[in-house]
């Protein structure tokens, strides 16, 4: 019934999906093994892609071939970089996403590929002969046969979702918990332990009240992800701010000894830098209020994220609390925020290519390796999916140093460092971050990605090189152009910097930390002159660049390509 596949992959979240499509597009046969074919890249929480150092994770992805930036840039309804006003390094962008239509065409994409293959049912076991996976076993007692396995089962192995009191098997809402492996690795001489996430309610859109809210618009003109020739965002929907109030926790607290986490139902630990609104009003008791994001959850839905509002406690609680928050005094709740406890393995059982120690050709990807978030789990997922082909194929391994990438940073901590809380990035985990940065992903990791034979770089290669011609130009131009007193002088004094005294190198001027080199232009004919072509069509909004580094990055809000 099944042919021999070279890679199967369990588990269709955002691990899964580019486990697959890296195999797939590196030659090799793939089955992606689901237990709903309808929630293939379901956004499980927040309809949202990037952030910090979460963005430069999802530019790297797609510099190595992926699709997640692809796919964000098709569906999102907002896109905007955050941290500029910090230096070039933090730079991070950050897409809200259309949740339907992210998940649709993530599965378009993967149903386009030839090489990959879809079975729907629950995968309730491996079969491992010798020390090495060979396949396997399904709910229906099927075997399928397979020279190598990816795990990506997010938070459905075991999952026991918390809601106040009550408590049921599920993986996420809606769908049941997975079980089976968890057993199996353990008898296998695996470790094993919990963690859990959580998820905040939904509410109506029509049923709040946006004039009392602050307004968060999106980027104009809007960036994108993808290096590639996505379309771009010509409109974009808004998000808004409102914040909590001393009423709102006190109706929070009314909840707490029904609270999930503050009885002692939930063992697992959950994410540190993402805690429930309980967890918040528990911890940071001295503050009055907490920032909520109210994000849309598409173009065509009044569904909407009550991002910063995560709780497992009970859903009438939860309901009255939310209708004291400013602009929800009459909100509809379509269902309730819930705790999820799931089974994870310590990374430390991992080697660098995310293969398990114990038994060869098993490859583990996302909260299986108790880390927490899309970006996250999509770059495990893309390093799994290759080093998979290339086990089975006896070719050298797809490693990543810390100072190449922050998909580096991320597997050398969880493999030698492990994690005892759900592991999400940051720009601070990466003492190399002042080099990786979003804007030169593809000069980092495109040329590496084509050595090892991934498919269908060609043309991302040709914009490589030409960007990296551009480069050259700009920095021949920084060293031979020179900016008279006179032109210059008057833009200088405006700003309150000290004026130039004789003709001056346009490399020294833009030495200065608050001098970009949009402010200079209108003031020097011969920088127009100078400047390759397409350095004068910003492709993102312009902000000032603080430094000569970061120009000569090439930064993708100019259309290098």
């Amino acid at each position: 019934m099944f042919p021999n596949y070279d890679v199967i992959v369990v588990g269709a979240g955002h691990a899964g999906c580019e486990a697959a499509v890296a195999a797939a597009n590196m030659g090799s046969r793939v089955l992606l093994a689901t237990m709903n074919m309808q929630t293939i890249a379901q956004m499980s929480c927040n309809p949202a892609m990037g952030g910090v150092a979460k963005g430069q994770i999802v530019r790297e992805i797609d510099a190595l071939g992926g699709y997640s930036g692809i796919v964000t840039d098709h569906t999102m309804i907002q896109f905007r970089m955050l941290n500029r006003s910090k230096g070039p390094a933090m730079w991070s962008p950050r897409a809200q996403s259309d949740r339907l239509r992210f998940a649709e065409k993530w599965r378009l994409m993967l149903e386009a590929n030839p090489l990959v293959d879809f079975w729907q049912e629950m995968v309730t076991g491996l079969v491992v002969k010798d020390g090495r996976v060979t396949g396997v076993r399904t709910g229906l007692g099927l075997e399928i046969p397979g020279k190598s396995v990816v795990l990506t089962n997010g938070t459905f192995l075991n999952g026991v979702i918390h809601i106040g009191e009550k408590q049921f098997g599920g993986g996420r809402a809606g769908e049941k918990a997975a079980t089976g492996i968890t057993e199996q690795l353990i008898e296998l001489g695996f470790e094993a332990g919990r963690m859990k996430t959580g998820t905040p309610p939904r509410v109506d859109g029509r049923s709040l009240n946006y004039d009392v809210m602050e307004l968060q618009p999106g980027d104009e003109p809007a960036g994108r992800f993808s290096y590639t020739e996505t379309p771009p965002l010509l409109k974009q929907r808004p998000c808004y701010i409102t914040y909590t109030s001393e009423s709102v926790h006190d109706a929070l607290r009314t909840g707490f000894d029904r609270s999930p986490m503050f009885n002692g139902r939930i063992k697992g630990i959950g994410p540190r830098y993402c805690p429930s609104i309980e967890d918040k009003i528990d911890r940071f008791a001295d503050k009055e209020r907490h920032q909520l994001f109210v994000e849309p959850e598409g173009w065509d839905t009044v569904e909407v994220y009550v991002n910063g509002f995560s709780s497992s406690l009970p859903e009438d609680v939860q309901y009255e609390a939310l209708r004291k928050v400013t602009g929800f005094e009459n909100c509809k709740m379509f269902r309730p925020g819930y705790a999820i406890e799931y089974d994870y393995f310590p990374p430390t059982q991992l080697s660098p290519t995310l293969e398990t120690r114990l038994v060869k050709n098993l490859f583990f990807a996302g909260q299986i390796n108790g880390t927490t978030g899309y970006e996250e789990a999509a770059s495990q997922g893309l390093i799994a999916g290759l080093n998979a082909h290339l086990a089975i194929n006896e070719q050298a391994p797809f490693i990543l140093k810390r100072s190449e990438a922050y998909i580096g940073v991320l597997i050398d901590d969880l493999i030698n460092k492990g994690t005892l809380e759900p592991y999400r990035m940051f720009t601070s985990r990466a003492e190399h971050r002042i080099l990786l940065r979003q804007d030169n992903a593809d000069i980092r990791l495109t040329p590496l990605a084509q050595a090892i034979g991934m498919n269908g770089l060609e043309d991302r290669m040709e914009r490589v090189e030409q960007k990296n011609h551009g480069i050259k130009q700009i920095d021949q131009m920084l060293s031979t152009v020179n900016a008279d007193p006179d032109q210059i002088n008057p833009f200088l004094e405006s700003i309150g910097s000290s004026p130039v005294i004789q003709k001056t190198k346009l490399a020294l001027l833009l030495s200065r930390p608050h001098i970009g080199i949009e402010d200079i232009t209108p003031y020097l004919p011969q920088l127009v002159e100078a400047l390759p072509p397409t350095m004068m069509r910003p492709s993102a909004s312009p902000k000032s660049i603080s430094s000569i580094a970061a120009i000569s990055s090439a930064s993708r809000r100019w259309s290098i390509r």
